[in-house]
């Protein structure tokens, strides 16, 4: 959630914020009229009680028809203080309402608008030109059908569109990119988790998700669980209602998990192979940090993708995302984009999202200060980032940027020791 207190401070950077993501500026308006009849009812209900306990001492102190009278008045004042106490219950929660449907104050300067408004922030690598190779380049489904790799056909037939099977040097790719992304993740410190798959629905609120009205979420209806699209929930969950030890520095967390999104708000789109499938596998970076190192960290993370895309020697770009592109946690988010050969454009790998203070003000995640002396000091918030380093999609560029004229696809170098020293994948 956003800081109320700070937009009652600032209103006007919560009103550009809203503005550059194409989002409602009036909800800031909302927000601070509600805020103040918050405080009026709380003002009133306290003041009403204050009155009911010198009311209290008056009538232990009378006697005989004064005392009566004030009875009378303490009856009244008693129903006059339920309702005030009501009245400020019903004010804190809409505050708490509007507050929960705020999205995150964006980074000042990153671009306004929405999803085409992206900045592009680097180009690395030149796609490869397949005319002076002298073939046509085939897409990922028909080489990972050639290869033995990817089977949707019988995907569709065990558990309906949108599923696959990876068998083979399929499955022995997928496992590959991620114990890659791993071994670079445990070198840079970040702790491997598998986590939970099923999370209850105040945890996948608190990471910024709306269950009520996002069409892209699972939910077990008997077990009132939903199925995450992305470790992040879980592990934005783990330290809820703590107080962390971030004097060492940064909390690092690499889960690596499957994944499921209904991907409802897709049809029609990327249907052919698994660029968009119901399943799949990702390992996520979570961190939790300071609200002051946040930026850094972001730009930590950025780094380390792009050296998992520079592993894999595929094309791609880094974007810096439109502010109406954004989802309702992150106030800023890079993508990274490797070129997709037979679409002729550039598709989204990977991307890191700073979240700043959002889930965790939702999530009661604080951490220990510490005075100047050195002794404990009072708590604050922490600020949580996350990101892929690996996931299902990434065949999709690995194949058809290296793949060869008969069909064949040449293992890149630093892929070779995570898929038993393969060079190269064959044919069938």
């Amino acid at each position: 959630m956003i800081d109320v207190k700070d937009l009652i401070e600032q209103p006007e950077k919560y009103r550009a914020s809203q503005e550059a993501r194409g989002a409602d500026a009036s909800l800031v308006d909302r927000l601070l009229e509600a805020d103040a009849a918050r405080r009026s009812a709380i003002t009133r209900f306290e003041e009403l009680r204050a009155r009911q306990k010198a009311f209290g001492k008056q009538v232990a102190q009378a006697q005989g028809e004064e005392k009566q009278a004030l009875l009378a008045e303490v009856k009244d004042l008693a129903a006059q203080v339920k309702a005030a106490e009501v009245a400020s219950g019903e004010a804190e929660a809409q505050v708490a309402d509007l507050q929960r449907g705020f999205p995150n104050l964006i980074v000042e300067g990153i671009p306004a608008g929405g999803e085409d408004d992206f900045e592009v922030l680097k180009e690395v690598g030149t796609p490869r030109d397949f005319a002076a190779d002298g073939f046509e380049p085939r897409d990922h489904l028909e080489l990972g059908e050639l290869l033995g790799a990817i089977d949707m056909e019988r995907g569709a037939k065990v558990s309906g569109a949108r599923f696959s099977f990876l068998k083979g040097v399929g499955a022995r790719l997928e496992l590959g990119i991620m114990r890659m992304g791993l071994d670079l993740a445990i070198e840079n410190g970040f702790v491997p988790v598998i986590p939970p798959t099923l999370v209850r629905p105040e945890t996948m609120q608190g990471t910024g998700f709306d269950v009520q009205h996002d069409d892209e979420i699972y939910r077990l209806e008997r077990d009132d669980l939903y199925l995450v699209g992305t470790s992040e929930v879980a592990l934005a969950g783990y330290h809820a209602d703590e107080i962390m030890d971030l004097s060492e520095g940064p909390v690092r967390y690499a889960g690596w998990s499957t994944c499921y999104r209904r991907e409802a708000g897709s049809a029609g789109k990327d249907t052919r192979g698994i660029i968009r499938v119901h399943q799949f596998n990702k390992l996520e970076m979570f961190v939790y940090t300071t609200q002051e190192e946040a930026e850094a960290e972001h730009a930590r993370l950025l780094a380390w993708e792009e050296q998992m895309l520079a592993a894999v020697e595929v094309p791609y770009r880094v974007i810096d995302t439109a502010a109406g592109d954004l989802g309702l946690s992150a106030a800023r988010k890079f993508d990274c984009e490797a070129w997709v050969p037979t679409q002729g454009t550039y598709r989204e790998l990977t991307s890191t999202s700073n979240c700043t203070t959002f889930q965790a003000r939702r999530l009661n995640i604080r951490e220990r200060m510490k005075n100047d002396d050195g002794a404990k000091g009072g708590t604050r918030v922490v600020a949580t980032l996350n990101g892929t380093l690996a996931t299902t999609r990434w065949i999709v560029a690995i194949l058809e940027n290296h793949q060869n004229a008969d069909g064949s696809v040449t293992v890149p170098e630093a892929l070779r020791p995570y898929v038993g020293g393969l060079e190269r994948f064959e044919v069938l």
